[in-house]
């Protein structure tokens, strides 16, 4: 007969992921113990077994929940109808925004991707170009007479936004003077006023 699956076998799971997001965080994904993480989440190493059956699967299960998640909120963002800077604006304010609460997870994605066998990361790979294929397009629409002559630049653009971006956590205080909108709108700024000096030239 086959085992049927307990209600709460979703919430503890998710649980078992948010936890193990800070305790990789905190600890370095290499050096963490799935016995230390047992003890984190308050439950037994065999129940963190009973889901994963190894420290990678979890670590997989981290990084392929948070990337998902964060292309879906960024596709959606993209495929509104909006001018080219506000689009630009929405995805920045919409990554912004789905790093709240996920700084662990950002942070375990920046630091343990590298760790997983090479299959996991065509995957989570494949994850992170559909981001950043949205923000080269957003990024490109800006200045798209500039950047036909000078296509070499919309990859190191749009990586200096994801940069922009993904260090936001290192150095953000909740209440501080600059909030998550507020950063969003410097960001677009920058990019916006920045790229004609960048790409040089007149614009058709």
């Amino acid at each position: 007969m086959a085992r049927t699956i307990a209600k709460d076998h979703e919430a503890k799971r998710e649980a078992i992921l948010k936890t193990a997001a800070v305790f990789f965080a905190e600890q370095g994904f290499d050096r963490a113990s799935m016995g230390k993480l047992a003890e984190a989440c308050g439950v037994s190493k065999a129940l963190i077994y009973h889901y994963y059956p190894s420290k990678d699967a979890l670590l997989f299960d981290i990084l392929d929940t948070h990337l998902t998640a964060l292309v879906e909120v960024v596709e959606a963002a993209a495929a509104e109808p909006r001018s080219a800077p506000e689009r630009l604006r929405a995805l920045i304010r919409a990554i912004l925004i789905a790093y709240r609460d996920s700084d662990a997870e950002h942070k375990v994605q920046l630091d343990a991707l590298a760790s997983l066998p090479e299959d996991s990361q065509t995957h989570l790979r494949a994850l992170q170009r559909r981001l950043v294929a949205c923000m080269s397009d957003s990024v490109r629409a800006i200045e798209p007479e500039r950047f036909s002559n000078r296509p070499e630049l919309v990859g190191p653009v749009t990586m200096s936004v994801f940069g922009m971006l993904n260090w936001f956590y290192l150095w953000y205080k909740p209440g501080g003077p600059v909030d998550r909108d507020a950063y969003a709108d410097i960001v677009t700024e920058l990019v916006i006023g920045g790229l004609p000096a960048v790409c040089g030239g007149e614009a058709g």
